[in-house]
């Protein structure tokens, strides 16, 4: 039984894109990298792709953080400042869990994220649930913002 990991979304199969890896032996983070080229506007945001998903226990989170260097040398940062990926994402029937991150350009000038490049870290995380909580009925069925809120 798989317990967590990438993938490469099926519609990205030959488009060459990069599965995360860790840097180092004590990096937390996998590095994701943008599946393509991608021009962020000046004061603007842009989704950006990355061509892979995240299967992970049901207990279990991806977390997605701006590299460090991000917005030093690029003046960009996450939109929503931390994507959260829940284990229901993967394989869902809208995008089969195509992990796609907003990325807002803070700078006066238009910055260009190549194809390849890494710009983001993914961390995996335990999560906890409250006690006696009520039963939660809802599936999910899209990709962003599926879940109506």
């Amino acid at each position: 039984m798989l317990a967590r990991g990438f993938q490469i979304v099926t519609t990205w199969a030959d488009k060459d894109v990069r599965l995360p890896e860790r840097s180092t032996a004590y990096s937390a983070g996998y590095d994701i990298a943008a599946a393509e080229t991608i021009i962020i506007p000046a004061k603007g945001t842009a989704v950006v792709p990355t061509g892979i998903k995240a299967y992970m226990l049901p207990d279990e989170v991806l977390q997605v953080y701006a590299r460090s260097s991000l917005s030093k040398k690029k003046g960009l940062m996450l939109a929503n400042s931390v994507g959260i990926i829940d284990g229901d994402y993967y394989n869902n029937a809208d995008n089969e869990g195509h992990i796609q991150l907003h990325v807002y350009n803070f700078s006066e000038i238009p910055v260009t994220l190549a194809k390849g490049e890494r710009f983001c870290q993914g961390v995996f995380q335990k999560f906890l649930v409250v006690d006696a909580e009520p039963p939660v009925t809802q599936v999910r069925k899209g990709g962003h913002g599926s879940t109506g809120y």
